[in-house]
C-alpha cells in the first residue's frame, strides 16, 4: 500500500473516512495553529478571513494571488494538519488556472477551491450576480484537474456561486437547477469536492446531497443566508465536510473590541491568555529548548 506522505493524500484520507469533517477556517499561522492544538484534523484559509486581517478589505478579489500565496507559505509552515486554500477564481485563464494549481501546491496547501463567479469574485453572502458561461466554468475545472494530473497534488473543491446569481434573472429554481447541473458536471470530470454555495433552505442541502455525487461541502457561516446545522444533521444529509469561514474571524474581533473597550474605560481587560501561555504558544518554550541543546557540553 503507498505511504501517505502529501499532504493531499492527508486530505484524501480524512475525507475516506465517511463522516462530517468540521473544519474551523484560519486567517493566519497563528490562528491555524490553534485549530490544530484544539485537535481539529484540518483547515481552511479563508479568502474573506485573509482580506480582512491582512489588509482590512473586502473580500472581493482585492488580494493578489502572491498575496494569497505569502499567507498561506505562513500557514502551511506553522500546522501539520491538511490547509484548503481559497483560490478564488483560478485568477485568469487556462494557463493562470494551472499556474495558480502548481503554485498553490508548492506552498504546502493540500487541497484548493475554485469557484466560478465572473472575477473579480466576492464573498458568496453578500449578493453575488454573476457566474460565467458553462463553457468557461467547466474549462477551470477541467484544467485544474490537468494541473493535478501534471503533478499539483491537490485536493480540488469546485463551487458554484449559480444559486445566488442567478436567482434575479431565472428565479429560484431555476437557479438551483443550473447549479445542480454544474456541480454534477465538475464532479464528473475530476472534482474531488463539490460545493453549493448559499442555499437558501435545508431541502436545497438534501437534494444537493441526493443529485451530486463526491464528496460535499457545507458553509456554516453565521448570519449568513444557508441555514446553520449541526454536524450530525450535515453528515444525516450527506455532507463530508463543515467548514465554518468566519467563525475565528469573529470572535477574535469581538474579543480584540471588548479588550479595548476595557483599556478606554481603564480596566485591565480580563479575558485574555495569559503571557506563560502565549509564549509557549508562539513558541518560545521550544526555542529556548532548542539553543540549551545546542550549547551544551
Amino acid at each position: 500500500m503507498r505511504e501517505i506522505s502529501t499532504p493531499a493524500d492527508r486530505l484524501r484520507s480524512l475525507l475516506a473516512e465517511h463522516t462530517c469533517l468540521v473544519m474551523p477556517c484560519c486567517f493566519d499561522a497563528l490562528s491555524a495553529r490553534l485549530v490544530e492544538r484544539a485537535g481539529f484534523p484540518l483547515t481552511f484559509m479563508s479568502g474573506f478571513s485573509v482580506s480582512a486581517a491582512r489588509a482590512a478589505l473586502p473580500d472581493t478579489g482585492l488580494l493578489s494571488v502572491s498575496e494569497m500565496l505569502d499567507q498561506g507559505r505562513s500557514i502551511c509552515d506553522a500546522v501539520g494538519i491538511p490547509v484548503i486554500a481559497d483560490g478564488d477564481t483560478g485568477h485568469g485563464n487556462a494557463a493562470n488556472v494551472q499556474r495558480t494549481m502548481h503554485q498553490f501546491a508548492r506552498a504546502g496547501f493540500a487541497g484548493i477551491m475554485l469557484e466560478d463567479q465572473l472575477a473579480p469574485k466576492r464573498c458568496g453572502h453578500t449578493g453575488v450576480k454573476e457566474v460565467v458561461s458553462r463553457e468557461e466554468a467547466l474549462m477551470r475545472i477541467r484544467s485544474a484537474v490537468a494541473a493535478r494530473v501534471d503533478g499539483a497534488d491537490l485536493v480540488i473543491v469546485a463551487r458554484t456561486d449559480a444559486r445566488s446569481a442567478l436567482a434575479a434573472s431565472h428565479g429560484d429554481q431555476a437557479a438551483l437547477e443550473e447549479a445542480l447541473w454544474r456541480l454534477k458536471a465538475f464532479a464528473e470530470l475530476g472534482a474531488d469536492v463539490v460545493f453549493l454555495e448559499a442555499p437558501r433552505s435545508e431541502a436545497e442541502m438534501r437534494r444537493f446531497c441526493a443529485e451530486v455525487p463526491g464528496w460535499r461541502m457545507a458553509n456554516m457561516l453565521e448570519g449568513g443566508i444557508t441555514p446553520l446545522l449541526p454536524p450530525p444533521v450535515l453528515a444525516e444529509l450527506g455532507f463530508h465536510l463543515a467548514a465554518y469561514p468566519l467563525t475565528l474571524l469573529a470572535s477574535a474581533v469581538a474579543a480584540m473590541q471588548d479588550a479595548l473597550q476595557d483599556l478606554a474605560a481603564g480596566r485591565t481587560p480580563q479575558r485574555m491568555l495569559d503571557f506563560p501561555a502565549l509564549r509557549e504558544l508562539v513558541g518560545f518554550d521550544d526555542y529556548d529548548a532548542l539553543l540549551r541543546h545546542s550549547t551544551s557540553p
